[in-house]
């Protein structure tokens, strides 16, 4: 919590199972508090030094993924803390060693192992199956184009 800008980009992985790029790209306009969902329909990628957004990984990554009530104050709450931002600027401003780094720091105050970052996306999924969710309902949440998910096995990834 020292940092809300990381505090707030953990709880959006973990809570929501979104991908590094997608979550760095997100903008006030992705919310729909209302509806208590985030829409991802694009990546940032930093390239030779530039900012670049792109499409998602795959088609079936455009997606609408509900939020739990918390999540959505607390993302309402963050945007409503940063100066000036329009619809349609970044909320995140960091690159992804920017995260890779606030992981390192996180694990070594907690005394635990450090993770990957893309392991969050796992534990999102462990989550998920835990709920009760199917594997299907899952492969769309995540937006994996098939139940194989990320390039392992389906059981390796689907119940990480």
């Amino acid at each position: 919590m020292d940092k809300p800008l990381s505090y707030y980009a953990f709880e959006m992985l973990y809570w929501c199972g979104v991908r590094e790029g997608e979550l760095l790209a997100l903008t006030p306009a992705d919310f729909d508090f209302e509806k208590q969902t985030v829409t991802i329909s694009k990546s940032y990628q930093r390239i030779k030094g530039r900012d670049v957004i792109t499409d998602p990984k795959t088609p079936k990554s455009n997606r609408v993924i509900q939020m739990p009530a918390f999540l959505c104050d607390e993302m309402q709450d963050y945007i409503k803390s940063l100066y000036a931002v329009e619809p349609t600027d970044r909320i995140f401003t960091v690159t992804k060693s920017y995260l890779h780094r606030e992981m390192d720091r996180g694990a070594k105050e907690a005394g635990v192992k450090r993770i990957r970052i893309h392991d969050l996306r796992h534990s999102h999924i462990s989550l998920l199956i835990d709920m009760g969710f199917t594997a299907l309902a899952i492969a769309d949440r995540v937006g994996h184009e098939s139940m194989t998910g990320c390039g392992r096995a389906a059981p390796a990834c689907l119940t990480a």
